[in-house]
């Protein structure tokens, strides 16, 4: 499995940034998918997941600001990030698990990681 996230930068509170992961060595289109970010000295924290189904989950902080989306005939997994705030910063990380699993399971395929900073 391999997962390239892209997209990151470093922007100003109130703007947008749209992420991007590609998805290789697995059937995308039965797997959830979910972004993950972790910022300096804190753990790690869900941002959204979206089901193999198209179904979405997101994080109280992100609510109304950011949108999961998948596009399977291109094995992607993006993240729309509207109205920025600077507690966003963080490195951002796209994790996929089978459709199957159990949802207390922890996503066994992780990325890189690509960074988003939002200045105030």
């Amino acid at each position: 499995v391999h997962l390239v996230e892209s997209g990151g930068d470093l922007v100003q509170a109130g703007g947008s940034l749209r992420l991007s992961c590609a998805a290789s060595g697995i059937i995308f289109s039965d797997n959830e998918m979910a972004w993950y970010r972790q910022a300096p000295g804190k753990e790690r924290e869900l941002v959204a997941i979206i089901s193999s189904g198209g179904s979405t989950h997101y994080a109280n902080s992100v609510k109304g600001r950011f949108t999961i989306s998948r596009d399977n005939a291109e094995s992607a997994l993006y993240l729309q990030m509207n109205n920025l705030k600077p507690e966003d910063t963080a490195m951002y990380y796209c994790a996929a698990r089978p459709a199957d699993s159990d949802p207390k399971a922890d996503f066994g395929s992780w990325g890189q990681g690509t960074q988003v900073t939002v200045s105030s």
